[in-house]
């Protein structure tokens, strides 16, 4: 029996004056410290941790999609965030790659990772699904499912269900074994069943919705004596909770129809995913901490960041079109590394709304217009004189000041001002005070040492109809053959011109047109390579046309088609197609040739694959020095890893399209040759953890499809050593200025200007000032340039309390810099770009 209750109001209401009480009397923050036995309950203001109402900071961090060896470091980094839940989908296919043949092992130690989030004392949230989207894979989905006899994915299928039964229940019962759950003293609070099911529903219609009604059933069945949740689910069934994935969801989500249900957010996309031939995207910090500002002030009491490190779609992880790198844009980049100032700004939205909290738990909450597009929410104890404030600006292009309780306040466009005692500003969603940074990239001397390449080519053996033993009258579907198992087919067909076939004008050449489902494919004529050809995400299906040779006697037409993933939402996932489905030859002098019944031979994956290529020691195949710039060749060359502790980047930006592996570990699918709108490609350098390295001798190994210069292949470090402030004199004081004591807001300084904090990496200090100004500087951090007022002694000021040091505070008062706040223009600002390294070691030393 679960031990999850759900109390009634009426002990709500009597639990909620018990636990003022008890917060009143100095109740911490719960950092995921449960015992077993521990309740996790709910009412319509928040999770309860043993009948205590809580806020929760989550971020998502997937497992698969980083190396067990950097899991630590990223859930500390959370931590320090200011997070005290992780979050992570299960993802089935990897689980269960076959039917009956499990794997959790290595970057699929779900327990591990699990224990890890306990060991740090945070909470979790577990989204079984087990259809998870996640631009991962068939979301998340097992390729064998579709070979099930009778089988619709995700509605009142009997075969499907009786299949997602037993993955769920494997799954709770191995957290269950390893005591996970709150329930038996774990980190687990929160447990997903299904995954934005809502528009499914719709589109099955009565099997939708018995089919979700049976989910929440069989979930709650399974007994983890912790909520279940569903997402973008409006209508949750029985005591499941729904939620909120999106942007904006204080402004687009108006919450559980049922009013004993709290309002979690468990998507707040921190960036935009992308797929190959997408421009950049970001999302600023601004724009996120005035969404998340903005839930709680409508009674929000959890975020979930999607994601908060995004890490690494190894392999062939990634569903159809995107990238490894994955949402890059996160509070903690693909390498693990603080984004800043997305990280530190969301940092201190935390803290803020921590000081608040028991006005948000137990206040009374209320709105007040302020005036067009302005408002005022507050929750406000008043016999224990607790009160919160949170002021809105939703014009987009205009700051304001309003008043409120008889006092003016500055509220800048689109911003929300947080007021910690109804009087006070602790902070502004506009105004960062955190520090910036820049992420720069490094050659290495392992880019020009030993950099000698091999191949093997595939182009040399193009097959013909021949030497195929899968043979059809028409071109077969691709996934039904491949089996998820490889990204090519080989389709091929042979067929017979006569000299009258041919046309007689030199001015005509025959063209050959390949009308594909997706992904992808290059083709050969007569051995002959003649082009490639691709769809995109939003239109996988694509036609090529290219002229060719043709002889009288035998023609042969080869494709290698591919598939960059499986699709990963939509309904009726087991149908989706891929591959070559129409072939015709144009321009003949008898008219069109349609070659789509002709009888096609069919050779699933590449002759390399078979052999091993990509493994370490090469494989099977015979290696041979290397010609470049060859279409269906194999190359690879040996590397020492780069010294020092910087994450290392192999920039692909010189190859075509193609699949990337180091020491045999798939890296992803590479396709450099795919520009976006603004002449780039979407991705050219691919992270290489240095777990997968030795000290050397390393075997970088691709397979290319187009044809490239792998010599040019550079071999880079990552750094962020550049560190910037940028900061208003007119902005609050920093959140740290302020704390709670016997329920007030009490100020721990005098002083309350604000305060530019620079902090370097671990192990590195500030060697250089580059920039410093007070006035009215502009630009972005490694490109900052003065204005009109600027002040020339302020780098002489920021280097004398800065260099050589680890980190540094510097009061923005124009009184230090000898700024003029009379000067036209001046922002009163100041903005400081420094360097940090390590210090380098003298002969003496």
């Amino acid at each position: 029996m679960s031990l999850l209750r759900v109390r009634p109001a009426a002990a709500v209401a009597a639990l909620a004056v018990a636990v003022i009480a008890l917060a009143a009397a100095g109740g911490g923050d719960a950092y995921g410290l449960t015992k077993p036995g521990t309740v996790i309950s709910y009412d319509r203001r928040s999770l309860m941790v043993d009948g205590r109402r809580e806020i929760f900071f989550s971020g998502s961090i997937h497992y698969p999609r980083s190396p067990p060896h950097e899991w630590a470091d990223l859930i500390s980094r959370a931590k320090e965030g200011g997070l005290n839940v992780i979050e992570s989908y299960v993802f089935w296919n990897g689980h269960e790659p076959e039917m009956g043949v499990y794997n959790f092992e290595g970057r699929y130690d779900m327990i591990k990772f699990f224990k890890l989030i306990q060991e740090h004392e945070m909470f979790a949230m577990v989204r079984i699904g087990p259809f998870v989207q996640a631009e991962w894979n068939h979301g998340g989905l097992p390729y064998w499912l579709r070979e099930v006899p009778d089988i619709v994915f995700r509605t009142d299928n009997e075969p499907f269900k009786k299949l997602m039964q037993k993955f769920v229940t494997m799954i709770v019962t191995k957290l269950k074994d390893a005591k996970l759950f709150a329930s038996q003293g774990g980190p687990i609070i929160l447990a997903q069943i299904e995954n934005e099911y809502q528009h499914m529903e719709a589109a099955f219609k009565e099997n939708g919705t018995r089919y979700i009604d049976w989910a929440a059933k069989m979930a709650i069945s399974t007994g983890t004596g912790v909520p279940w949740i569903m997402c973008k689910q409006t209508k949750a069934p029985h005591e499941v909770i729904p939620t909120c994935n999106g942007r904006h969801c204080g402004d687009t989500w108006p919450g559980p129809t049922d009013k004993t249900k709290p309002l979690l957010w468990t998507e707040n996309w921190t960036a935009q995913y992308r797929v190959f031939g997408d421009p950049p995207s970001q999302r600023s910090a601004e724009d996120i901490a005035f969404a998340v500002a903005r839930f709680f002030s409508v009674g929000g009491s959890m975020v979930n960041y999607y994601m908060y490190h995004g890490g690494t779609n190894f392999g062939r992880t990634g569903a159809s079109f995107v990238m490894p790198r994955y949402y890059d844009e996160a509070p903690l980049d693909e390498f693990g590394m603080y984004k800043e100032p997305k990280w530190g700004h969301l940092r201190d939205l935390h803290q803020a709304l921590r000081l608040c909290k028991k006005a948000l738990l137990w206040g009374n909450p209320s709105s007040q217009p302020l005036g067009k597009l302005y408002e005022a929410r507050l929750f406000e104890i008043p016999e224990k004189k607790v009160c919160v404030a949170f002021l809105s600006n939703h014009n987009t292009k205009e700051d304001g000041t309003v008043t409120f309780r008889g006092q003016q306040y500055f509220v800048p466009r689109r911003s929300v001002s947080i007021l910690g005692d109804c009087k006070t500003v602790v902070f502004s969603t506009q105004h960062v005070n955190s520090q910036h940074n820049q992420r720069t990239f490094h050659f290495t001397d392992q880019t020009v040492q030993n950099n000698v390449w091999e191949m093997y080519t595939e182009g040399d053996k193009v097959p013909t109809y021949k030497l195929t033993n899968v043979r059809t009258e028409r071109p077969l579907e691709s996934y039904n053959l491949t089996k998820d198992k490889t990204d090519y087919i080989w389709y091929t067909t042979s067929f017979k011109l006569e000299a009258e076939d041919l046309p007689f004008r030199r001015d005509i050449t025959p063209v050959l047109e390949v009308s594909s489902h997706g992904h992808a494919m290059v083709a050969f004529v007569n051995g002959k390579y003649v082009g490639a050809g691709h769809g995109t995400k939003m239109n996988k299906a694509f036609t090529l046309e290219r002229p060719v040779e043709l002889r009288v006697g035998i023609n042969h037409v080869s494709i290698l088609s591919s598939t960059l993933g499986m699709q990963d939402s939509g309904a009726y996932l087991e149908h989706r197609q891929a591959g070559v489905h129409a072939v015709t030859i144009q321009g003949l002098n008898t008219g069109t040739l349609d070659l789509s019944d002709n009888g096609w031979g069919h050779i699933v994956g590449l002759d390399g694959e078979l052999k091993q290529a990509h493994t370490e020691n090469g494989g099977q195949v015979q290696w041979k020095p290397a010609v470049f710039d060859q279409p269906l060749t194999w190359y690879r060359r040996r590397f020492d890893m780069p010294t020092g502790e910087d994450p290392v980047v192999i920039d692909l930006n010189p190859m075509g399209k193609g699949i990337l592996f180091v020491n045999g570990e798939g890296l992803g699918r590479y396709w450099s040759s795919y520009k976006h709108a603004l002449g780039r490609p979407s991705q050219y350098l691919y992270h290489v953890p240095r777990c997968f390295l030795k000290p050397t001798g390393n075997v970088l190994t691709l397979f290319e499809e187009e044809g490239g210069k792998p010599d040019a292949i550079m071999i880079l470090t990552v750094k962020r050593d550049n560190i910037c402030s940028f900061i208003s004199e007119k902005n609050p004081g920093h959140v740290r200025s302020w704390e709670r004591k016997d329920s007030q807001l009490t100020a721990v300084t005098n002083d309350l200007k604000p305060r530019a904090v620079l902090s370097c990496p671990e192990k590195k200090t500030i060697q250089q000032v580059v920039f410093a100004s007070y006035g009215n500087p502009l630009g972005i951090c490694g490109n900052y340039t003065v204005g009109n007022c600027h002040t020339p002694k302020a780098k002489e000021i920021v280097e004398k309390a800065c260099v050589g040091k680890k980190s540094c505070e510097l009061v923005v008062s124009h009184d230090i810099y000898g700024g003029d706040l009379n000067c036209p223009g001046t922002t009163a600002t100041l903005a400081v770009q420094a360097k940090c390294s390590k210090r380098q070691r003298t002969a003496e030393q």
